[in-house]
Order: structure tokens, then sequence, then C-alpha cells
């Protein structure tokens, strides 16, 4: 796909690369690095998002690789100008849609294929969109940059939970070669600093106030958490053996944040998530990570929704072992 794009934005050199609203470092990543397969040809690649940066670490990235990030709401994006979507899809409640016209869709999430959108590459199978845009590299044969390199490795390695998480052998192969150009120094530290302090009240609060029944954890927020640490809680809370299904929920304003983890296959987060929101609110991601958001924070009955997401996992696991019973 990677060759007709080039081709078909000759016609309008100027354009826009989003990220998802809340963009992690994966989706930064893949963003810096499709900005620089552009500026090597001539053209003028800005990347915007429309929602927060989060996270510390995200901003240290940002700062120590020099990554040009505009917030949409400090320019002026017209209708005719073309927006190419990374790590996010067209249509999906963590895009805005931006005023300009959507042309292309990278991602790897389990998502629709937008039917208004002229170029779409979604590998939902991959670990990470990084891992997409690092084979662009090669099959334009061209050497990818160390800090680019570096960008892609941090990518890979966040949205894989360092290759232990949906792993494909396409993303074993394009680690190997990240491992080779990365500037490992920076990397590492960008990869262990991932919390700071004023962090730990939200880790006691949670340690205090987790719930644990059959393996499922559950854990809500009223006073609110951003959404970037809620998966990081996630994973942390999945390291217990007595915990193989995390739900977090934080009131964030008028809306609930929902972040899922799964370990056991039976159990798809992103099935599971898309049942519990139906009606209330939107979600979806990866069998073993998701995330969603519910609209009305003020009906929001934690318990109740503990209880239903208790009831489809049972549902899940019962198909789950009939399926594998044939």
């Amino acid at each position: 796909m990677i060759n007709e794009l080039i081709d078909f934005l000759r016609r309008s050199p100027k354009f826009y690369i989003q990220t998802h609203d809340f963009p992690d470092a994966d989706a930064v990543a893949s963003a810096f690095a499709l900005r620089n397969l552009f500026l090597q040809r001539g053209f003028i690649p800005i990347i915007v998002y429309a929602g927060e940066i989060q996270t510390p670490t995200l901003m240290s990235m940002i700062e120590r690789l020099q990554i040009p990030l505009v917030y949409a709401g400090d320019i002026e994006i017209f209708e005719h100008d073309y927006i190419v979507i990374v790590d996010g899809c067209k249509g999906n409640k963590n895009v805005t849609d931006l005023p300009g016209d959507e042309i292309a869709v990278i991602d790897h999430h389990l998502v629709s294929n937008p039917e208004s959108v002229k170029f779409t590459d979604i590998r939902p199978h991959y670990g990470s969109c990084s891992t997409i845009i690092a084979t662009y590299y090669h099959d334009l044969d061209e050497i990818i940059p160390r800090d680019i390199a570096t960008a892609l490795y941090i990518g890979l390695e966040v949205d894989t939970a360092l290759l232990t998480r949906k792993v494909s052998p396409d993303d074993v192969e394009i680690f190997a070669r990240l491992f080779e150009l990365t500037d490992h120094q920076l990397a590492n530290t960008i990869l262990r600093n991932h919390i700071q302090t004023e962090d730990l009240r939200f880790y006691k609060y949670a340690i205090d106030h987790i719930r644990i029944k059959d393996r499922i954890g559950f854990c809500y927020f009223p006073q609110g958490c951003n959404q970037n640490l809620l998966g990081i809680l996630g994973d942390f809370f999945l390291a217990l053996r007595e915990v193989n299904f995390m739900i977090l929920c934080a009131r964030n304003g008028e809306f609930v944040n929902v972040s899922i983890r799964s370990e056991v296959p039976e159990w798809n987060a992103s099935r599971v998530i898309r049942q519990a929101l139906e009606g209330i609110g939107n979600g979806g991601g990866h069998a073993e990570m998701a995330g969603g958001l519910i609209r009305n924070a003020d009906s929001f009955k934690p318990d109740e929704f503990y209880a239903k997401i208790e009831s489809i996992l049972g549902e899940e696991e019962l198909c789950f072992e009939s399926l594998h019973r044939r």
C-alpha cells in the first residue's frame, strides 16, 4: 500500500498524520517514522493529535527524540487537506473527526475497513503499529535512521509489553532489525521510567480497593485516573497469580474510561468490552487488552458493571470450551 499512497499524495504534498486522541508511544513512533518516510520524498507531513499527552514517559520520548507533534486545535485544517490516520481508525470514538479528508488508515487493532477511506492497511495480528511502519522501510529499501529506529523500538516494546503480549513472527523479525539500530541507553531509560511519584497514590488506592473473585480483578477510581495509567495499572495487577483478567474504570469528567487486560484465551478482552459497553458506550482493542468509554458517568454503577462483565466472561468461557471440544 505504501507505494500507492506515496503516488496519490504527490497531488498534495502537504498533509496531516493523525494519531488517536490520547496517543501512546506506539502511535507517536508510528507517526514520527511515517513522517520521515515522506519527508525524504519532498512531502510536508504534519503530525497532529486532538486529545492530550498524558504520560511523562511519552513527553520524555517526544522531547528526547525531538518529535514534532502539533495539537489539532492550534492549527487550521481545511476540508480539502488530506489526513493519514495511524494506530487508529476513522469512526473510532478515540479518533476525533477533523475537518480534513481521511484518505488512509494504518492500524493494528481489530477494526472494520472504513469504506470511505481510499487506502487501508489494517493488520490486527501485529502487536504494534510500529511494526507495520517498519515494514514500509523494508519494502522501500530504506535505511531506518537511529532516532526513528529508537522510536519504533520503544513503540513496539510498549505495545507488546516487552514482547510478552500479542507478538507475531513479524514483530519479532522487526524487533531484531530495530535492535541493531536503536540507541539502547535512551530507549531503556524511557522504557524503565514509565511512572512518576504522583502516580503512586493511584497504585495505593487500587491496592486498597481492588476486588478479586474467580481470577477476575476489578477496581473503580471515582476520583479519576488517566487512561494510559489505567493500562499500566492493569498490567501491574495482571502480574498477580490470582488475577487472569483485570478491569479498571475511572470517572473522568462526564465519561468513564474502561481498561481491560486478559492473559487467558477464553476471555477475549476486545469481545468482552464491546459486549459490556453495548448501548452505553464504545470500546475495542485486542484479545489481550482493550479500552473503552462509557458516555454517561452519572448513571455508571460499578457493582452492576462488574457483575455484567462476570456474566459475559462466564458465557465466553462456555463458548470457548464448546469450540475446543469439537
